[in-house]
């Protein structure tokens, strides 16, 4: 059985070329452009987008509903997230710090909200006040000493941590204790991590200050790696009536 006749593709483009010459057409050839666009998968625009999406949604999950339309406005916070997503390991710590009811715990949320928008390859987070986080590292009846261990280590290695009221919490050798390993190792591991407090970092009068709740340890290697951004301003929050 003789084999089917087959035109090339020579032959076709021939045959296509006449027809057009016949009828006086002229199309000269272009670049032909499949390159992904920036809504196709592909194009990093559109797998920048895809990850902001995932992100976001972890940082609704990690915020309270009440600060869940929180954005940044102050413009040093807005650099300090600029700088976390540029490069994590050079961004160091962001202190807020203000009277209550300026609006420190808003301008944090605002800035992790910030950084899932950046659409990060890997974005995770961990928001808690330090009352709460104590709370949570304290050992109570029937808990094992490892479930401790294991609860620490997330809050070191996560890789962005908000501690709001960093100072609120009741002192004892334990919680001292916890918090310096967590520092010390965000601090030796180049990880961000924001903190908000209404004390200043020292208080030249001699007053209350965070030094003197945090302990010198703490607070030296704080200074090192800390943007202290002061929040200033009156009390946003509606007196009770």
């Amino acid at each position: 059985m003789p084999e089917p006749t087959t035109l090339t593709n020579d032959k076709v483009m021939a045959r296509f070329q006449e027809a057009l010459d016949r009828r006086g057409l002229v199309i000269t050839p272009g670049a032909i452009e499949d390159d992904p666009t920036p809504d196709e998968p592909g194009h990093p625009e559109y797998h920048r987008r895809q990850r902001a999406t995932v992100a976001l949604s972890r940082w609704e999950t990690a915020t309270p509903r009440r600060y869940r339309q929180a954005t940044v406005t102050h413009p040093q916070v807005t650099a300090w997230a600029d700088r976390a997503i540029s490069d994590f390991d050079t961004a160091g710590a962001l202190l807020l710090f203000g009277s209550i009811g300026t609006g420190k715990t808003h301008q944090a949320y605002g800035a992790l909200r910030r950084i899932a928008e950046a659409g990060l390859p890997h974005y995770s987070l961990i928001a808690t006040t330090a009352a709460d986080m104590h709370g949570n590292l304290r050992v109570h009846p029937g808990s094992p000493q490892h479930d401790i261990e294991h609860e620490l280590t997330r809050y070191c290695r996560v890789p962005l941590l908000f501690i709001d009221d960093i100072d609120v919490f009741k002192p004892s050798e334990t919680t001292e204790q916890n918090l310096f390993r967590l520092l010390n190792e965000r601090y030796n591991e180049m990880r961000p991590m924001i903190m908000t407090s209404n004390l200043l970092v020292r208080d030249p009068d001699g007053g209350p200050d965070l030094a003197a709740a945090l302990g010198d340890r703490i607070t030296s290697r704080l200074s090192q790696i800390a943007t202290v951004v002061p929040i200033t301003g009156a009390d946003r929050r509606p007196e009770f009536r």
